[in-house]
């Protein structure tokens, strides 16, 4: 059935007013105040403040003046983690339980830090119990944080609007719904994406932090372990040998590179930029594998069995090399996809010149 030209106009202007309240609801819940004494964007600012627990805490409360959402999160990051800081070194003092405790308390600190950093990179006012409730008060009395971006209802329309443009013939009009449909999925997909980037990039860092602390505080308790019977107690003897102090250097550097790429990422996304990361991650990944490989600081006869402790040695050896394997080629296919994203902005540039 043919639509007549009021009948297409009227199609034509709804998904316009779609389109533009779907891109101004979403300009609007990432949209936050620039009002801030940094300059930097609030979400940021809010996953900064959590970034390294109550020390970035501080560091914003003390610099952000304007912005209350942001020192909402900065106060809460030192109330949480100053917390779990201290209730960390009180357990490391307590003999036998203390550890069980305090590795309890760490593992539950690294997913509410991760979860607060979402939260906070998507603009929620997200409180834990607590320790929320008194970081408000203390930004304001009065228990609301005005700064919080909050999202507003699309404006209305006039009730004059412009004269409409000429309505399309019904094939056009079908082609302009299908060009909507497909922009605000392309929209919805990219913010998606987003999102799921952030959060891969969150949990990258805390593997990456759980990575350092075990490897330099406690790599000592990978080991065997045999019960005295008539003593009743425990002992252990290290699969690590000393050499393990000449690969932890490259270690420590890895991990350290791969946390502040991933902050980046989360701060600046941009696809060059995170392929070119993933590039620099994944190199001083095969390198220290590599070099876990040549040094070797494994020490598996101290398993009473022959075969286990030769059969470990096999299996530790060949689980390395597969990942140095997967480490090459993966590296192999992000450099030529970078290579590949670079050629095609250096062509676009000049077309859009």
């Amino acid at each position: 059935m043919e639509l007549s030209p009021e009948e297409r106009r009227k199609i034509y202007e709804e998904e316009k007013a779609r389109l533009e309240a779907r891109e101004q609801l979403e300009q609007e819940r990432q949209r936050m105040s620039p009002k801030t004494t940094t300059g930097i964007t609030p979400n940021i600012a809010g996953v900064l403040c959590y970034v390294l627990g109550w020390i970035t805490g501080i560091i914003f409360l003390v610099l952000e003046r304007k912005n209350k959402w942001v020192r909402f999160h900065a106060i809460q990051s030192i109330i949480v983690f100053g917390a779990l800081s201290i209730a960390l070194g009180v357990l490391g003092w307590i003999p036998f339980i203390g550890w069980f405790f305090s590795a309890v308390i760490w593992i539950a600190g690294v997913v509410l830090w991760i979860v607060l950093m979402v939260k906070a990179y998507n603009g929620e006012h997200y409180k834990v119990p607590w320790a929320g409730e008194i970081a408000e008060k203390i930004v304001s009395p009065s228990g609301t944080i005005p700064d919080y971006p909050r999202p507003t209802a699309p404006p209305a329309w006039k009730e004059t609007p412009p004269p409409p443009p000429p309505p399309p013939p019904p094939s056009a009009g079908i082609g302009l719904e299908e060009r909507i449909n497909k922009r605000i999925d392309e929209h919805l997909r990219h913010r998606d994406r987003r999102e799921w980037r952030a959060t891969a990039s969150a949990f990258a860092i805390a593997w990456s932090i759980v990575l350092l602390i075990f490897f330099n505080l406690f790599y000592q308790y990978a080991a065997y372990y045999t019960y005295d019977a008539e003593l009743g107690t425990w002992s252990r003897a290290s699969f690590f040998t000393s050499d393990i102090n000449l690969w932890l250097p490259i270690f420590n550097a890895t991990l350290a590179i791969s946390i502040v790429s991933h902050i980046v990422m989360i701060i600046l996304d941009r696809d060059i930029l995170r392929q070119a990361l993933h590039v620099i991650i994944d190199g001083f990944g095969l390198a220290t594998v590599i070099t876990l490989l040549v040094v070797f600081p494994f020490d598996f006869s101290v398993i009473p069995n022959t075969v286990a402790a030769a059969g470990t040695h096999t299996g530790v050896t060949v689980v390395l090399i597969c990942i140095a394997v997967g480490f090459g080629i993966g590296l192999l296919v992000r450099i030529i996809r970078l290579l590949i994203s670079i050629v095609r902005a250096a062509i676009k540039s000049p077309e859009a010149a």
